[in-house]
């Protein structure tokens, strides 16, 4: 699978964290794997019909789809005749562009689109880049609850936070915390915190010294003990820590 990868105009860089461009390696077909970020995306499938196996659906050609937030990792085969192009919406920025019913309506699925949420496709076959950043600079917009505080806040953190401290730090409270992030990113905190974390943990693994090991990492993150941190790698990418 080739992946290329555009960053958005500064002025959209808060709410875009990036536009894609997925299509096969030459000479054959491979596995792609997208795993959890706390992120939805908008699909655009500019060639044949896109299955994800995993998930027993199928993006239709030349048609725009809302993909939710993830619990788990997703697989798909990408053949010679893939062609898809995405943006990538930072977590709770979705809303900056669009009024649409809770995203936790869409966690985990794929929900076709209207053909007024996207730019046309033929202006995407030209410059992806520009195609997006014309569309969504006039498509930016403020609501009027603003999670993005706290969500860098979570970030801050690398996910080593409870529920409680975060509704304590902002000023609110859990329940309403539950309703504004299911609403606006689709997941839980809980869930959005775990994927954090497990995010930080991998990339202490990936960039390990040889003298590290798992447990002590696991206890940096805030894991419970080594085998607890082994299972939330496994959930999120499939693997095993040893594997990443």
């Amino acid at each position: 699978m080739n992946l290329t990868e555009f960053k958005p105009h500064s002025q959209l860089a808060s709410f875009i964290d990036a536009y894609w461009d997925v299509t096969c390696k030459e000479g054959g077909t491979s596995i792609g794997k997208v795993l959890p970020d706390g992120c939805v995306d908008i699909i655009i499938n500019l060639k044949e019909d896109f299955h994800i196996e995993s998930e027993n659906a199928v993006l239709k050609s030349e048609k725009a789809y809302l993909g939710g937030a993830i619990t788990h990792f997703m697989a798909a085969k990408t053949l010679p005749e893939t062609h898809l192009v995405g943006v990538r919406f930072k977590p709770a920025a979705f809303s900056h562009f669009y009024t649409f019913s809770s995203l936790h309506e869409v966690t985990n699925s794929f929900v076709e689109l209207p053909k007024e949420f996207t730019p046309k496709i033929i202006s995407l076959s030209n410059n992806i880049s520009f195609a997006f950043d014309s569309f969504f600079y006039n498509k930016l917009i403020q609501p009027k609850r603003i999670l993005l505080p706290v969500i860098e806040t979570v970030k801050k953190h690398y996910g080593n936070i409870s529920v409680n401290e975060l509704a304590g730090k902002h000023f609110t409270t859990v329940k309403q915390l539950e309703r504004n992030f299911k609403y606006h990113i689709g997941l839980s905190p809980k869930e959005f915190i775990n994927i954090i974390r497990y995010k930080f943990a991998q990339q202490l693994i990936l960039a390990r010294h040889p003298k590290r090991t798992l447990s002590d990492i696991a206890f940096e993150c805030g894991y419970y003990d080594h085998a607890h941190l082994s299972n939330e790698i496994k959930k999120y990418t499939g693997l095993a820590p040893t594997e990443l």
